[in-house]
């Protein structure tokens, strides 16, 4: 992982330079991986979805309604939990790089729990919001 996301305690607050920096994190990861016919498919699969968190968050960030938002944050929790599964794959195929994957691992995983968090969090204001409204 990189050591800028350990390092830079704002950066750990900023979830869209997190995500950003995950992401970039992600790339030079796969650089290092030797490509043979399994480890390429995982590749793109990873490139894919390691890079889409912060795209999406971008997206969420921006969106038009509460609904769009939990919708964009969704995604950004799916992406995470599917980057931990590509990276379990490649810590498979390719064990040089078992302990990077642990490390990114690890990062993918906080994503999705602060993804999750946000999501119950503005569900749970919604739910307040209704109850306000009928009292």
């Amino acid at each position: 992982m990189s050591n800028k996301i350990s390092n830079d305690e704002s950066s750990k607050y900023d979830l869209e330079e997190r995500t950003a920096m995950f992401g970039e994190a992600i790339i030079d990861f796969v650089k290092k991986i030797i490509k043979n016919d399994t480890t390429t498919i995982f590749i793109k699969q990873i490139v894919r979805s390691g890079t889409s968190i912060g795209a999406n968050y971008c997206e969420a960030d921006c969106a038009e309604s509460k609904k769009d938002f939990e919708h964009k944050i969704g995604i950004c929790r799916k992406e995470s939990k599917e980057t931990k599964h590509w990276l379990r794959m490649i810590a498979k195929a390719a064990p040089q790089v078992r302990e990077e994957c642990r490390d990114h691992w690890r990062e993918a995983n906080e994503l999705n729990l602060i993804f999750s968090a946000i999501i119950r969090k503005s569900r749970s204001n919604s739910a307040n919001k209704k109850e306000e409204d009928t009292v």
